[in-house]
């Protein structure tokens, strides 16, 4: 099984720099045991702090079963294009993907590709020993969600079933065949924030399998990502708001979680403005001038679609 490692970077060039050494090893030993090599891709996202030229240094130096494809967009687009980006030069079967704030544990990778061999298997995701702003680890990794007044609420699951509403975009193995049947991260959605959770449910909509690996661990230092570093907390809430609406309105085809949808809607706009939450009004009128791109990306997930809302839900609200 040959595998490709894609590391999207924005004003993260240090952090990558700095961590590649302790990836390699582990990825030697694993290309060895398998009799294969691995293919690391990292794509700049039009970094301003001096990012590209230390990723070109990083690189250049030589190693046993290993290969790097450097990557520039040129200019910043965001998380979704510049994985797809990636993921697009992958060579392998499997690609995983790692932030620039993410350090593997060593052994990562096998207890990730053995749930490969079920071909419906379409993502595997890592434990997250998380650090916390404050100091504290929290394991996180798996979701879950439920609907509540017309919305996705998704929040993180306890680490003690291998069933995940999503993998995350930062820490998992996704199969490529099948990424690039379903079209791979929605680039709408950029800069950040709901890629994630909006491949994998469209995934399981179309029938395949979507995991949680406990065994599969990596470090995850949040503070140190770009979006804590670059992005506003209210442009984060716009987005993040945005793209929430554009998963339910891409996503969703049950009649009953349309018509919740329809009815809350208004309300939850009433409250906004009485309680000057302006980040949901702001997300709301973005999502809504792009409506004839959602109803194109829809039109896709319709053909696709094998399993109801109420069937994936469900699973995770019991």
């Amino acid at each position: 099984m040959t595998i490709s490692i894609v590391i999207p970077d924005y004003n993260n060039g240090d952090l990558i720099a700095e961590n590649l050494p302790l990836y390699i090893p582990i990825l030697q030993t694993f290309a060895k045991a398998h009799k294969t090599s691995v293919q690391i891709i990292i794509n700049d996202d039009g970094s301003t702090d001096g990012s590209w030229e230390r990723l070109v240094k990083a690189t250049e130096k030589k190693y046993e079963l290993v290969d790097f494809t450097l990557l520039s967009n040129g200019r910043n687009i965001g998380f979704s294009t510049t994985v797809n980006r990636g993921v697009a030069r992958a060579r392998g079967e499997i690609v995983v993907l790692l932030n620039a704030d993410v350090v593997p544990d060593k052994g990562f990778l096998e207890p990730l590709l053995d749930h490969f061999s079920d071909r419906d298997v379409f993502a595997v995701g890592c434990m997250d020993k998380s650090i916390e702003a404050d100091g504290t680890t929290v394991l996180r990794g798996r979701g879950v969600g439920k609907w509540v007044r017309g919305f996705l609420l998704h929040s993180r699951g306890e680490p003690d079933r291998q069933d995940t509403l999503w993998v995350s975009g930062g820490s998992g193995a996704f199969r490529k065949s099948i990424w690039d049947k379903l079209g791979g991260l929605n680039e709408m959605m950029n800069r950040f924030y709901w890629e994630d959770i909006d491949l994998s449910y469209r995934a399981q909509k179309a029938g395949y399998k979507v995991l949680f690996e406990p065994k599969s661990t990596v470090v995850h230092e949040h503070e140190e990502g770009s979006i804590k570093k670059t992005a506003k907390p209210m442009s984060v809430r716009i987005t993040s708001y945005r793209n929430q609406f554009y998963f339910v309105w891409v996503n969703i085809t049950d009649f009953s979680f349309i018509m919740s949808h329809l009815f809350w809607l208004p309300l939850q706009l009433a409250l906004a403005t009485l309680h000057g939450d302006t980040a949901f009004l702001k997300g709301f009128l973005l999502a809504l001038f792009h409506v004839p791109q959602v109803l194109i990306r829809r039109q896709k997930v319709q053909s696709l679609t094998k399993i109801s809302d109420h069937s994936i839900l469900a699973h995770f609200s019991a």
